[in-house]
């Protein structure tokens, strides 16, 4: 049933201007959360993760990123970082506010759009982050980018502060890192899975050769690292590693 056809059933037959409500950015994304990760559920509380995971295999393909960082915390809270680019953080001259924030928190925002940074993209194409930013009770972006660290916090998905610079970054070094906690409002369970993650994770290694992918859990102590070198063929040779083998 339609939106609009619920609205008049609810309302006694009325259907005027009034029952058309006008959702932006995070507060759609939160009243209809499965248009965007699928569910509510485990898969789409796992969603998430993958969406930021694909941004960082985005730089990656793009010849900027080498390696990927997913740590699972004490608190529940789960963190993405790179050694990508960095989200921009300047002010976007249409927008009037900062690039990270309106790459965070605004639909229809996003580099994936432009052929000149991204030839290729995986995920949901410039909507993973936010939907990541508005399903969160908290966000956290730090952004390593022209020799300097950035942050900016967010909760459910509207900025709390503005961009702030911390200082100068060790080493000259470039990357985003996304840190979240999961929205109980929205979600039945928030807890992740290392396992659930760990499929995920190195399947994505497999089909991006050269790019490590490092999985830790502050709960357990337990971590993997994705990487092959061989990319799909050697992605072939795990999944036969109990068969016996017939051709090379």
């Amino acid at each position: 049933m339609s939106d609009e056809l619920t609205a008049v059933l609810e309302n006694d037959g009325s259907y005027e201007g009034e029952n058309v409500k006008v959702l932006r950015d995070a507060a759609h994304i939160r009243k209809r959360p499965g248009n965007y990760i699928g569910d509510t559920g485990t898969k789409g509380l796992h969603h998430l993760v993958y969406e930021l995971v694909y941004n960082s295999v985005d730089e990656a393909l793009a010849g900027y990123c080498k390696n990927v960082f997913v740590k699972i915390h004490a608190d529940g809270s789960l963190s993405v970082a790179d050694d990508g680019r960095g989200i921009p953080v300047d002010m976007h001259p249409e927008a009037g506010k900062s690039t990270l924030e309106l790459v965070l928190t605004t639909v229809g925002a996003g580099a994936k759009f432009d052929k000149s940074a991204y030839k290729t993209s995986a995920g949901l194409h410039g909507m993973g982050a936010k939907a990541v930013t508005a399903l969160s009770e908290w966000t956290e972006a730090e952004v390593r980018r022209n020799g300097k660290v950035y942050v900016q916090e967010y909760e459910r998905g509207y900025a709390t502060t503005k961009v702030r610079e911390l200082g100068a970054t060790p080493g000259n070094r470039s990357g985003t890192r996304i840190k979240f906690k999961p929205d109980p409002e929205i979600f039945r369970d928030i807890t992740f899975n290392f396992d659930t993650l760990e499929l995920h994770l190195r399947e994505l290694a497999y089909l991006n050769k050269g790019l490590s992918i490092k999985l830790s859990d502050e709960r357990n102590g337990k971590e993997d690292t994705f990487h092959a070198v061989g990319g799909v063929a050697e992605f072939v040779e795990y999944i036969n590693r109990t068969e016996e083998t017939i051709h090379k």
